[in-house]
């Protein structure tokens, strides 16, 4: 969808996606290795009774989520920004992520382009909200 096809206000609803231990622990261990999602023992001791996923894992997870639903097709253009992103509960082995997707701003810009704005929301399979972040994108028109 072009710029011009979106509307401030306009909701989508994305696929879902369930983690397992493994791929927690195995994205963590290369891009987040603290013990709240590598170490077993550690992580059952600590605050949240067992394994987490990665706060960066949870928005990569949202971002794929949203990117799959094929909205921006090939008129994306390069993202911009992310803004007020919010880790709001922690995410579990066997948890079942999806998104609600708000757009929430439009603006034109030069050369055929503009920035469209996302709100996406991230919850799990309980509809507990798990993430919330602002996404920009510069879009065709």
């Amino acid at each position: 969808m072009k710029l011009d096809e979106f509307a401030i206000g306009q909701v989508f609803e994305t696929k879902s996606y369930k983690l397992t231990k493994e791929d927690i622990m195995k994205f963590a261990g290369e891009f987040d290795p603290q013990y709240m999602h590598v170490d077993e023992e550690k992580a059952n001791q600590g605050r949240f009774n067992g394994i987490i996923a990665s706060g960066i894992h949870t928005l990569a997870i949202s971002f794929k989520l949203w990117v799959e639903e094929g909205k921006y097709g090939e008129d994306v253009i390069a993202g911009t920004r992310m803004n007020n992103l919010k880790f709001v509960k922690p995410v579990y082995p066997g948890d079942e992520l999806h998104l609600i997707v708000e757009v929430v701003d439009k603006k034109a810009a030069k050369h055929e382009t503009g920035i469209l704005t996302v709100l996406l929301s991230t919850f799990n399979d309980k509809e507990e909200k798990v993430f919330e972040g602002e996404l920009s994108v510069l879009i065709k028109r």
